[in-house]
């Protein structure tokens, strides 16, 4: 099948939601379907340089569209849409209901993948008229949280034959065949000795105070903090500094395809979410959110400390994780400490974690949204 995908992310960029797109996009090319991506943008950027930064390995075409910011994406869609429709898709993915819709409009059969609340007067209309619309259609859900979400806030209507769930998914093969932790703590110049990683974003809601906690507590465990805006990033190593967290490195963004090496390399995965999960857009998804970095921590097989949000109860649980109030940090203290003292805990937390990661691949999440579609 021909499909046409339009993100509104910025390629390339650091963002979560822009590094979920490109993975999208090459699960459903590697599960044998043709794929184009149009995204906002004024040049093309080369695949090497994408594929690297992303940790892409199957290719797939893309095209970037000159868009105006006070449209709020409407012409994105307009013009995506058009040219999906000229490159004779027979399906369009996509992340804008309002694209969506247009679709609809014009008969073509449309997934709509959904991260969040709609926003906006129009954003929940948009919602009720794609999903009352009589082309084929499907709504994917990150969470069972946000479909219901959609259901008891919005009064949105979605038949089951309409609606999957699809959490975010993970590269198995990418953490397959790697070296000992020993070796890639020499590859990746990482310190010996007990080690805690945290891998992502360090803005609001992520939990920075709680494991900046932890790095005074445990002077005896290396932290290491992977991933970061440059401002970010600079004022955690100045705040670390002044502080003299001698323990607590802030190594900043890393090429995707370094990831699962990093992970691997530690004792501890740990993430910290608050009750309130900033995005990058502002909004806060702590109810309904589906992190890719759960999915990552899981198959690199190591123990994992995750607060205890109950979206997350979805894909963890007290066999495959330690999980904890995001705001009692003398607590992530005592399990850490637990986890330092007794490795066959670790191994056992990080052995179920990697055996029920094997349901969420990239690969098996595009098949079940195409599924009969």
């Amino acid at each position: 099948m021909k499909i046409a995908c339009l993100a509104p992310s910025q390629v390339p960029s650091t963002s979560a939601n822009s590094i979920q797109v490109m993975k999208v996009c090459q699960s459903l090319a590697q599960i044998g379907h043709t794929v184009r991506l149009w995204l906002p943008g004024e040049q093309h950027h080369p695949w090497e340089q994408l594929a690297a930064h992303y940790g892409l390995t199957d290719h797939f075409d893309l095209t970037w569209l000159h868009t105006e910011p006070s449209l709020k994406r409407y012409d994105l869609s307009v013009k995506g849409v058009s040219a999906a429709r000229k490159w004779g898709a027979e399906a369009l993915y996509t992340w804008l209901p309002q694209a969506a819709w247009l679709a609809a409009r014009i008969k073509l059969p449309a997934l709509l993948e959904l991260h969040d609340r709609p926003t906006g007067r129009l954003g929940p209309r948009l919602l009720r008229w794609f999903a009352a619309s009589r082309t084929p259609h499907r709504l994917l859900f990150i969470t069972q949280a946000l479909r219901r979400v959609m259901v008891d806030e919005f009064a949105i209507r979605i038949p089951d034959e309409q609606a999957v769930i699809a959490p975010d998914g993970v590269d198995l093969e990418r953490y397959q065949g790697l070296p000992g932790s020993d070796e890639l703590r020499q590859q990746l110049s990482l310190p010996a000795g007990l080690l805690a990683l945290y891998t992502g974003h360090l803005y609001a809601g992520r939990g920075m105070q709680v494991l900046e906690h932890l790095a005074h507590r445990l002077p005896e465990i290396n932290f290491v903090w992977l991933g970061g805006r440059p401002a970010d990033v600079e004022a955690w190593r100045q705040r670390a500094a002044s502080q003299g967290l001698t323990n607590l490195q802030v190594l900043g963004f890393m090429e995707n395809r370094l990831i699962p090496a990093y992970q691997s390399a530690a004792d501890v995965l740990l993430m910290p979410y608050e009750r309130v999960i900033t995005t990058s857009s502002g909004g806060n998804t702590a109810d309904i959110c589906s992190p890719m970095k759960m999915f990552e921590y899981m198959a690199a097989g190591r123990a994992i400390i995750s607060s205890d949000l109950p979206v997350l109860h979805e894909v963890l649980n007290d066999e495959n994780a330690i999980l904890l109030p995001p705001e009692e940090p003398p607590a992530w203290v005592e399990a850490l400490q637990r986890l330092s003292t007794d490795p066959d805990l670790r191994c056992r937390l990080g052995s179920r974690a990697r055996a029920d990661v094997e349901q969420y691949t990239w690969q098996s999440r595009a098949e079940r949204c195409l599924k009969d579609f």
